[in-house]
């Protein structure tokens, strides 16, 4: 290749009003590409088909490039993903839709290149359309029922492989949130999945978990390390040490901790990923010749925010105080550098602010953090709850993704069902843990908004079963009148329930004792561990 042809590469410009307004003064489409630092095809995208001297002219001269991060960029990766990365999309200068691929060889991307210029040039604007995502203004909605538990459970046995466990018919996502849903609903389906997951995508010489599976037996594992996947791992395994007492799960979730902090922890917060590479195919001796794959050290709030509800759960059952220590530093590294007024910076530099993506997650470890290390993080969580009701939850009851402006279509509302799950679970935490009605109210309105869709949930939304389930059925919630840490507060966090609430330091009971929370008001009462759980053992046989 000579000079002129190694020179010739993409001249990528960042997301931004500057980009859209450059296509807008010279009347030419976008080409944006949406990318990941642990995706290994962007990175062989990038070495062929971007790399492509022609390819590079092509889209230089005709399109204005723009290079995403989607975990730079979630309100950007929500909006325009192609059903994965690397997502390859044309569109208009408003941002509207032209046409949409995931990874591209070299002939591949020129006829989609001369595709989407000349439906640009016959129509202009006119060729745009809106992403799916954003083709229904507002989900529909509905009265919470029992009815909404029952079918998404339904479609968790329903759609659960019975050959190999987990949910997927070609490839296998772990679905943490949807084991955690199938423990307290579907014990074996949970158990055999979780199996599953340990054996297939958890690497046993480093630690830590692969994303996913490319094959529905589990087999083909993507071999990145996403800290999002791993925190939501974490919790699931804690949550099913805590429901069998299987030590497996346990000895997993420790090891799990082992890998955040050994190599994902930056000094200030966890790194977002770990990319894949040839050395995790390798036995644990082999490796030791070899470099592990590079990190991507960007601190992200919302799985920073994870990762410590995560720790929290698995010191609640153990007492580890690795993971304690390293929960309270990232709690802290949110509280001091991220946080302000309740609202929710997503990354250090750059970044935007008061995404639902960071503010949920950050909201429900400060609650967790309130039953388990201290009370006084409840008031941070107040915080960043009435911020996010205030800002972001619309008349529909729905919580949007992010603020209503932006380039491209960053100004359309998007309601994401999973984020508003979560950010309904927080205020469930968040109600029980202050008595304050309107954070109940809230989460009612969440869910209802996406009420009348129930029929058509699949298990990847258990999530919101969840959430359904604790406002109808009110959860196990634990007074204890002592400070954190005390025998009784350690018992009541170990009760058998990974759905409950713990309120330490409550006013609700005597100093000393402990004692159910209802509907009617406080019910039995318990001075040590053992009379705790006869409590709770008549209170689930009642139930």
């Amino acid at each position: 290749m000579d000079d002129a042809a190694d020179a010739m590469k993409v001249e990528w410009r960042e997301w931004g009003q500057a980009a859209f307004d450059r296509a807008q003064d010279t009347e030419q489409p976008i080409l944006l590409s949406i990318s990941a630092r642990w995706c290994g095809w962007c990175q062989t995208m990038d070495a062929t088909t971007y790399a492509e001297p022609r390819i590079a002219a092509i889209i230089n001269h005709d399109f204005v490039p723009i290079r995403v991060d989607a975990d730079r960029h979630p309100r950007v990766r929500d909006r325009y993903n192609a059903g994965g990365f690397p997502s390859t999309v044309m569109l208009t200068p408003t941002g509207k839709l032209l046409a949409a691929a995931g990874y591209l060889k070299p002939e591949q991307m020129r006829r989609i290149l001369e595709r989407a210029g000349e439906e640009w040039k016959k129509s202009g604007e006119n060729a745009g359309r809106l992403p799916h995502t954003l083709q229904d203004t507002e989900p529909p909605s509905g009265v919470l029922t029992d009815d909404i538990e029952r079918y998404i459970n339904g479609q968790v046995d329903t759609q659960f492989d019975a050959t190999h466990a987990g949910w997927g018919t070609e490839e296998k996502f772990p679905l943490p949130a949807t084991v955690e849903f199938a423990l307290t609903r579907q014990p074996t389906k949970a158990t055999r999945t979780l199996d599953a997951i340990r054996t297939h995508l958890f690497d046993e010489p480093d630690g830590g978990f692969f994303r996913h599976a490319g094959a529905n037996d589990w087999s083909e594992p993507t071999r990145e390390k996403v800290l999002d996947v791993n925190a939501g791992l974490l919790r699931a395994f804690a949550n099913g040490y805590l429901t069998t007492g299987d030590d497996e799960y346990r000895r997993t979730a420790a090891r799990t901790v082992e890998y955040l902090v050994d190599a994902l922890w930056t000094g200030d917060g966890f790194a977002n990923s770990q990319q894949p590479g040839e050395y995790f195919e390798l036995p644990a001796a082999e490796r030791e010749e070899m470099e592990a794959p590079p990190i991507d050290t960007t601190t992200y709030s919302g799985p920073n925010a994870r990762t410590a509800a995560a720790l929290l759960r698995y010191v609640a059952y153990t007492d580890d105080e690795t993971a304690r220590r390293y929960a309270e530093a990232t709690l802290s590294l949110l509280e001091t550098d991220r946080i302000d007024d309740g609202v929710v910076a997503h990354c250090d530099a750059d970044c935007e602010d008061g995404l639902l993506t960071a503010q949920a997650p950050t909201l429900r470890a400060f609650a967790t953090a309130g039953q388990v290390l201290d009370p006084e993080y409840v008031e941070t969580a107040t915080e960043i709850a009435d911020a996010t009701v205030d800002r972001l939850q619309t008349e529909s009851g729905a919580f949007r993704d992010g603020p209503d402006a932006g380039p491209g279509l960053l100004d359309e509302p998007l309601y994401a069902i999973d984020d508003n799950a979560r950010m309904a679970n927080a205020l469930v935490d968040l109600h029980h843990l202050t008595g304050e009605d309107r954070y109940h109210e809230a989460a009612i309105d969440a869910c209802e908004a996406f009420a009348g869709a129930a029929e058509g949930m699949g298990p990847q939304v258990a999530r919101y079963g969840t959430a359904v389930s604790r406002l109808r059925r009110r959860p196990l919630v634990i007074a204890v009148g002592t400070e954190p840490g005390s025998d009784l507060h350690r018992a009541a966090l170990r009760m058998a329930d990974h759905e409950k609430v713990v309120v330490p330091d409550s006013t609700d009971v005597e100093t000393g004792h402990a004692a159910l929370l209802t509907a009617d008001g406080s019910r039995g009462d318990a001075t040590d561990p053992a009379s705790l759980a006869g409590l709770v053992d008549e209170y689930d046989r009642s139930a």
